[in-house]
């Protein structure tokens, strides 16, 4: 009989035992398969298969103190270099405090957690260089959050209100603090509207300043319009940059939605500002969404070169588990 792995097993129940009755531990998952191809003058690549997978672990549950703790971590091999783990957070909350959000890796400020453009940042898949002599598009400016900082929402201080605040932390002596904050209404049926600001400290004048932002939506029956705007100021003039968004999208049934987007960024220094258009239509059922959307890009560098007008077009399923 071997006395010494009875032992072990005994203690590693007791282990999973003691687990279970302090918290939870759940594990989430999404994974998308794709096909598309972009096409412009200078721009043939074809069609193209894309995937996306990831997995998501959460654990925690309320101390005796009233609190409630929980940590989540990402599973995503696109995080390249830094390996199979991205995302990373402890959350604390309560009726009391609020919650607060410790971000290891993958934090929001308070500008850019409301800064994604109402018809669904259609800049993203134009924002670089295609192929050999396609234009670049433009990369877009945020007041990021950074490792390591934090994320609070205050508890309700009247009914449709919520404040919050981000807070980014000196490096090593050589940047101030990034301090952020703003307030989300929804106390109108079917309005949400939210503001936010956030510094932006470099360590250098040129590349210093703040990101406001301001998003509104409104929903009536079937139809939801909105409006979003980001103001990226820094000290130098050449890299301010403005984004603004509308869009609307109609629910034909629970299934079934379509919508319309656009988007124009506004780059100090450039000549024209570059614009965008997305149709998109999405049908979910049972856990599967099916997305199929044409994008439209002109003047995406910031010029009325030929090259710098581009096309998308997509097909592709998500699954949620």
């Amino acid at each position: 009989m071997n006395i010494k792995k009875i032992g072990l097993t005994a203690l590693a129940a007791s282990l999973v035992s003691v687990s279970a009755n302090a918290g939870e531990l759940s594990i989430s998952g999404a994974a998308s398969v794709g096909i598309g191809g972009y096409s412009g003058d200078n721009v043939d690549l074809g069609t193209s298969f894309t995937m996306g997978n990831q997995f998501t672990v959460t654990g925690g549950g309320e101390l005796d103190n009233g609190l409630n703790v929980s940590l989540s971590y990402q599973l995503d091999h696109k995080a390249g270099v830094s390996g199979p783990f991205d995302d990373h957070s402890i959350t604390i909350s309560s009726d009391e405090i609020g919650t607060i959000k410790f971000s290891g890796h993958g934090g929001s400020s308070a500008s850019s957690s409301i800064d994604a453009t109402v018809a669904g940042d259609i800049y993203d898949g134009f924002d670089g260089k295609l192929s050999t002599n396609a234009s670049s598009g433009l990369a877009v400016s945020a007041a990021s959050a950074g490792n390591n900082s934090m994320f609070y929402t205050a508890p309700e201080m009247m009914e449709g209100v919520s404040i919050f605040a981000s807070y980014n932390p000196q490096v090593a002596g050589t940047t101030e603090a990034e301090v952020g904050y703003g307030i989300t209404y929804t106390g109108i049926e079917g309005l949400t509207a939210s503001y936010a600001t956030t510094d932006e400290n470099t360590g250098t004048t040129n590349t210093s300043g703040e990101q406001t932002a301001y998003k509104l939506s409104y929903a009536f029956g079937p139809i939801t319009v909105g409006m979003s705007n980001s103001d990226y100021d820094v000290g130098s003039a050449g890299t301010d940059q403005e984004i603004d968004s509308y869009s609307i999208a109609y629910t034909v049934s629970d299934e079934l939605s379509l919508s319309y987007g656009v988007e124009e960024i506004d780059q100090s220094g450039k000549a024209v500002s570059a614009e965008y258009s997305a149709v998109v239509a999405a049908y979910t059922s049972g856990g599967v969404t099916l997305t199929a959307k044409m994008e439209d890009a002109e003047n995406i560098d910031g010029t009325t070169a030929a090259a710098a007008d581009q096309s998308y077009w997509f097909l592709g399923a998500a699954f949620a588990f």
